[in-house]
């Protein structure tokens, strides 16, 4: 899902906002007056080569790390976070490549860790697992990953695709408002890239707010609405979707790391 006929709605406020936000590891500035802004039904890629803050801003949307300067704005309202359980909390969720998950446990399990759902047994409460199942079966057949045959089997025995897709779904479904993706397609297969991105548009279509970071210009490029590029902490440019190809994308991040070289 490309998104290619997707019209984002731009009038209202944003999911989330950084007005002038800058950081500093000591005396060492990393990030210097960065505005940058994710709307609902979004997907805006965030790219630039190694050193260019997009770690550092990935973990200031994610509330792992407050900014040293500026404003951030979560759905119109100036917010300050001071743990990523407190971005959670409000309906940031962010997707990395080493996923938090138990092998062991169960898909279901895997779908709800966190989210546990109970029910009165007496004066006792006990895990409502039928109703979990349940919910994570349907959940999963929405994907259309046929290699999985229920929701009880281990997570073990899912590829990196499927946990990226399944990790993107639960965050739907627990009602997310943003949604960071930390490179969620590294070394994947074609198809299970595929299966990923069409995520991402389910998520968008759903109407969150998706910021995707990524090194691989033909992965960000067709389901990104809007593309930020990063180098050296600064914002350098914004492109809008169909400006630029993959090709000029690519060269643009490379020419950043020239700069950088140089």
């Amino acid at each position: 899902m490309t998104g290619e006929d997707h019209v984002v709605d731009r009038s209202g406020e944003p999911v989330f906002e950084l007005r002038a936000v800058s950081h500093s590891y000591g005396r060492n500035k990393v990030i210097f007056d960065v505005n940058l802004s994710v709307f609902a039904g979004e997907v805006v890629g965030l790219v630039g080569d190694n050193g260019a803050g997009k770690s550092t801003l990935l973990k200031i949307f994610a509330g792992y790390q407050p900014p040293t300067a500026g404003t951030l704005r979560f759905l119109g309202q100036d917010v300050r976070f001071s743990s990523p359980a407190e971005a959670r909390a409000v309906g940031i969720e962010a997707v990395y490549q080493d996923l938090a998950i138990v092998d062991q446990l169960s898909l279901w399990r895997n779908f709800f860790l966190g989210k546990e759902i109970f029910q009165a047994l007496g004066p006792l409460k006990v895990l409502d697992r039928r109703r979990m199942r349940l919910e994570a079966e349907g959940a999963v057949a929405e994907l259309g990953l046929t290699r999985i045959r229920s929701a009880d089997q281990p997570v073990s025995t899912l590829s990196g695709g499927e946990r990226q897709s399944i990790a993107i779904t639960r965050a739907m479904h627990f009602g997310a408002k943003l949604l960071l993706l930390d490179e969620p397609t590294a070394a994947l297969s074609v198809r299970e890239t595929r299966n990923v991105l069409q995520s991402i548009g389910r998520a968008r279509a759903h109407g969150l707010g998706v910021l995707y970071v990524d090194h691989n210009m033909s992965h960000v490029l067709p389901v990104a609405d809007r593309i930020v590029l990063l180098e050296l902490g600064r914002v350098t440019r914004v492109i809008d979707r169909g400006e630029v190809s993959v090709e000029e994308l690519q060269d643009l991040v490379a020419a950043s790391a020239r700069r950088l070289q140089a």
